[in-house]
């Protein structure tokens, strides 16, 4: 999907990723030193930018696209994410790692991904197409609904 980011919205993917470029800036990444910067869109044309926060205790950092995510659902946002850019330091397309795949999934079923890095065309793919098989709230609600249980009962 090239140009519009969304048929109907003004924002592109160009205006997207350069978003996303300029949240990277503001990454906070002395651990790792790998910064991230990500933009996200929603259905009604809210936008939200985050950066990637490193953590010396190293599974508390936080991604770019959860950052962005969190300050939508922060301020009461829930119109559904409709596209996502993520930009990371190198030359290679920075995709969202495994767990925000899954959050994106969550706000942004339908959502289009453009992951970049510093050099050549960014790849762009849909949710569904980096996490197949998602696991998500139509899922856990069938789940619910035929009285399955995710773990054994306990005696």
């Amino acid at each position: 999907m090239r140009g519009a980011a969304r048929p109907g919205h003004a924002v592109d993917e160009a205006d997207l990723l350069r978003r996303a470029r300029a949240a990277r800036e503001r990454a906070y990444a002395p651990y790792s030193g790998f910064r991230v910067g990500a933009a996200v869109l929603t259905e009604d044309g809210r936008l939200a930018e985050g950066a990637s926060v490193d953590n010396a205790a190293a599974p508390l950092a936080q991604c770019a696209e959860r950052v962005a995510i969190q300050a939508l659902v922060g301020t009461g946002v829930r119109s559904p994410i409709v596209a996502v850019a993520v930009v990371g330091d190198g030359n290679d397309p920075c995709v969202p790692c495994g767990a925000c795949r899954q959050v994106i999934f969550e706000f942004g079923p339908e959502a289009v991904v453009y992951a970049s890095g510093d050099a050549g065309r960014p790849l762009v793919a849909s949710i569904r197409e980096l996490l197949p098989h998602a696991f998500g709230p139509v899922r856990l609600a069938q789940a619910r609904n035929t009285g399955a249980r995710t773990f054994p009962e306990t005696p």
